[in-house]
């Protein structure tokens, strides 16, 4: 399959980099703040520019620091982005005009094939005018002036962009993608895959381990990731190709802990990736065993609805392997007594140990996640479990239970008709949820169910 032109957006920390991103793919993808260094991973987003479409690439501030260090892993990726675009818009702030770090990252870029543009950001205004002119010494083509905040400028970046696009679309034999709509009826995508877990679980490493490259910046610093970060992969098992979108999300802590505005911002970003996904799994630190933390975290996404499995990482450095994983099974079932039946599997993002079952049991879920039964066989099912467990009748007074429909999919959700549901007590609604469970092959997702009385015209 043919990819589209991708375009590279560096400079140094605070210029604007992911401003101008969550303009080109025109929602608020990348985190925002006026602290610099927000942005850490790379992160990819499907661009539009008044019709021209590429794929953007948002990347961490450059900085001159030792590559042993947090900055100087992030400066790698960044590197690495730009040997692996078509061309890379190269951001200054023009309020601040040329910086020597600014001509640091010039030297670099000339150095490297890949073709510039000189983007000066933050240019409205007569001292935006005096970093224009100053621009012009980093020895680059003549520059783009635009404001990423406020939307000037772009038709001067689309100039400069669509050469670059269109011979990479001729090259590739991609028609020229202008104001196109999606395929609405196109056939179920690739899995949702998030990753989610506290800090320092190793949610990073463990999808580095999945594609197999260096893609997200991990290291022994808690809290690394901040945005969450998509990552397209193909999972091969057996001769087939299997899509795959995984999420790389920031740690959750306790609620309580999290005061910083950006570390807020961080676990929001998490959530939104959860309520994106399909199936998210619960990474746990085998080190560390299961916390309160992590049951709610396992709430939150069952209450989204959405597939989950836990997996208990770091494996390989387990002590008292089984006395832990038949803790965390326990505790799981105490603690989601909601959901029986979740998934716990063990791996390793060091070795790679337990990845294949992960992914497998993964795409297992969705599909327990998207099954559909018929009306004929629930409507079975539905008579025989009211046969064998008749609703109770408060105060002496009948809940008739007629029949049952399916509603949806993902996650399977169901609406009993009858009358005076309205007095079905909680255990009741359990019971029949717990047999779809067990009887119709629902185990492990969450299940949604409804109740609608039937209109008595005589009420009255």
């Amino acid at each position: 399959m043919s990819r589209s032109a991708t375009i590279a957006i560096v400079g140094r920390p605070n210029v604007g980099k992911s401003t101008l991103f969550n303009r080109l793919v025109g929602k608020r993808l990348a985190l925002v703040d006026d602290q610099p260094g927000v942005t850490r991973d790379r992160r990819e987003g499907d661009a539009e520019l008044l019709g021209l479409k590429f794929t953007i690439v948002d990347t961490a501030g450059f900085e001159d620091q030792d590559a042993a260090t947090l900055p100087g892993r992030m400066r790698v990726q960044t590197e690495k982005a730009v040997r692996e675009a078509d061309a890379a818009l190269f951001m200054i702030d023009g309020r601040a005009g040329v910086t020597p770090l600014d001509e640091e990252i010039a030297r670099w870029l000339r150095s490297e094939d890949t073709p510039i543009i000189l983007l000066v950001n933050k240019a409205e205004g007569k001292q935006g005018e005096n970093g224009l002119m100053e621009s012009y010494s980093l020895g680059f083509d003549n520059p783009v002036a635009l404001s990423a905040e406020h939307g000037e400028g772009v038709v001067d970046l689309f100039d400069a962009l669509r050469p670059i696009v269109e011979a990479h679309d001729a090259a590739d034999d991609i028609p020229p993608q202008f104001d196109g709509d999606d395929d609405a009826d196109a056939p179920l995508g690739p899995m949702k895959l998030a990753i989610v877990g506290r800090p320092n679980a190793g949610k990073s490493t463990l999808i580095n381990r999945m594609i197999g490259e260096d893609r997200l910046i991990t290291g022994p610093e808690a809290g690394i990731t901040r945005d969450s970060i998509r990552v397209d992969w193909q999972w091969e098992k057996d001769g087939e190709v299997h899509e795959i979108q995984l999420f790389d999300t920031a740690g959750m802590r306790k609620r309580a802990k999290v005061q910083d505005k950006l570390e807020k911002l961080s676990v929001a970003d998490a959530l939104h990736a959860v309520d994106f996904a399909e199936v998210v799994v619960l990474l746990l630190d085998a080190t560390k065993g299961l916390e309160a933390q992590d049951l709610r975290i396992a709430d939150r996404v069952l209450q989204e609805g959405r597939a989950l499995i836990v997996a208990i990482n770091k494996w390989d450095v387990a002590e008292e392997a089984s006395a832990l994983f038949n803790g965390v099974r326990n505790a799981l079932d105490d603690g989601l007594s909601q959901v029986k039946g979740v998934p716990v599997l063990t791996v390793s993002g060091a070795t790679g140990k337990g990845i294949d079952t992960l992914v497998r049991v993964a795409f297992e879920q969705r599909a327990i996640w998207s099954g559909r039964v018929s009306t004929a066989k629930l409507n079975r099912w539905f008579e025989g479990a009211v046969d064998a467990n008749p609703p109770p009748a408060p105060g002496g007074k009948r809940i008739k239970l007629r029949y049952i429909t399916q509603a949806r999919t993902r996650p399977p959700t169901f609406v009993v008709f009858g009358t005076r549901t309205d007095a079905l007590p909680g255990s009741y609604t359990r019971y029949l949820v717990n047999g779809m469970r067990k009887e119709l092959g629902f185990q492990g997702v969450p299940v949604r169910l409804n109740f609608r009385n039937s209109r008595n015209p005589y009420d009255e």
